[in-house]
């Protein structure tokens, strides 16, 4: 049994570096070490395991529960970015925005249409994704790619692209007069990965499984290092802005990532504020994937977040955050 345990507690403090790892994502870009940002994908598999093997020292009554316990505190903050709980705001919202990944309209242009419709969103940001019609309503839009969309029923006052290297990615924005106040909504669609469900499925052949693993590792290490390429000139534009900013879009990055840290640097997570429930937004594959991010200002106040799963209009779930602009 003391071999056992022995080998738990080496395999318990792998598990504790690994999530150290995760962290330094905020430190180290994937040009220096693009393996580092892997682990934040399997963030939620590592903090499963961190949780069980620390259920099993505390009933254990062993000493090493409290140096576990101490050391899982570092990762309280990083798991509310994945699953969350906020008390309801008493505030009255007067901004409702959307953002979502129409996947090409292959669910159907038809039931994007009359969601986004019934929803009476004062601003939608889609990505991926090229509506044949514009929202009732929405006097105002712009529209500087098929891919990335930004409607609003507010006035906007500039518009325009976010350039960058990203062969399949894009940037836009839109600076919006939000009830007398403008707000600079920027809208992101980070290079995807080209990744579909046979390729992570698992296969009873272990030969197989292999080459799907490195097929796999081909694709998300170099796409990482081209999010790094495609951020730095949307970083310079957000910190260069005049006014405040709400951050949108499809990141195809998840939280705990060099993405995620980069680009919500001086920004507030609007689901860790407000957020309730799982921020699982991406749900082709079956497995916890939050790539869907809303971000703003401390300027603006946040008052809910809401994945909303209660239509599959793509292979995104809407994403819908409401605030309060004065």
């Amino acid at each position: 049994m003391g071999i056992i345990r022995l080998l738990l507690t080496i395999f318990h403090l792998i598990i504790i570096v690994l999530l150290f790892g995760t962290i330094m994502n905020a430190y180290i870009p994937p040009s220096v070490f693009g393996m580092l940002n892997l682990l934040s994908l399997g963030f939620p598999i590592l903090m499963i395991f961190n949780i069980t093997l620390l259920i099993f020292w505390i009933i254990s009554w062993k000493k090493r529960a409290a140096v576990f316990l101490v050391l899982s505190l570092f990762f309280i903050i990083p798991t509310r970015r994945w699953i969350n709980y906020t008390p309801k705001k008493k505030e009255t919202p007067n901004l409702k925005i959307i953002s979502l990944n129409g996947k090409s309209g292959k669910f159907g242009d038809e039931n994007i249409y009359s969601f986004l419709n019934d929803q009476k969103a004062d601003v939608v940001l889609t990505q991926e994704y090229k509506s044949a019609e514009n929202l009732k309503g929405f006097e105002y839009f712009e529209r500087n790619f098929p891919v990335v969309k930004i409607q609003s029923r507010f006035p906007i006052v500039e518009s325009g692209i976010v350039e960058t290297d990203a062969k399949n990615g894009r940037c836009i924005y839109a600076d919006i007069r939000v009830n007398g106040k403008v707000i600079r909504f920027v809208n992101v669609y980070m290079e995807p990965f080209y990744l579909d469900k046979s390729m992570v499925k698992p296969s009873g052949d272990m030969n197989v499984n292999e080459e799907k693993a490195k097929s796999i590792l081909h694709k998300l290490v170099p796409t990482f290092r081209k999010h790094q390429s495609q951020i730095a000139p949307i970083k310079g534009f957000l910190d260069s802005s005049p006014y405040p900013i709400i951050l949108a879009g499809d990141f195809n990055s998840v939280p705990n990532s060099y993405e995620y840290y980069t680009l919500s640097e001086n920004l507030e997570d609007t689901f860790l504020k407000v957020g309730k429930g799982s921020g699982t937004s991406f749900h082709d594959f079956k497995f916890p994937i939050k790539i869907d991010h809303i971000f703003a200002s401390k300027s603006i106040t946040p008052i809910s977040y809401k994945v909303d799963r209660s239509v599959k209009i793509s292979d995104h779930f809407p994403v819908i955050a409401e605030f309060l602009v004065d």
